[in-house]
């Protein structure tokens, strides 16, 4: 659900890197709302925020396999290979 959440808001409102980010921090302070392992989402969220080029969905994905043990995960995309954690195929 965050990965959708995080594409309507970019996609749909159009909210620009930083505003997401906010949207994203916000979600994990919330008293109410509980994320899925919120260690990975700080993970891919500090990813997101020093990459360029690069989806917050994406960095997640990296750090959800990274915390399965299933890295180096491997990806088509050149900009997303340049993570640790990724490389290209």
């Amino acid at each position: 659900m965050l990965a959708e959440s995080v594409w309507v808001l970019e996609s749909v409102y159009e909210l620009t890197k930083t505003q997401l980010c906010v949207a994203i921090s916000m979600l994990l302070e919330h008293r109410q709302l509980v994320l899925q392992d919120t260690d990975v989402v700080r993970l891919a969220l500090d990813g997101y925020k020093a990459s360029r080029g690069v989806g917050f969905t994406d960095c997640l994905a990296v750090e959800i396999a990274r915390k399965n043990g299933h890295g180096p995960m491997g990806r088509f995309d050149r900009k997303l290979s340049k993570l640790a954690g990724a490389e290209a195929v």
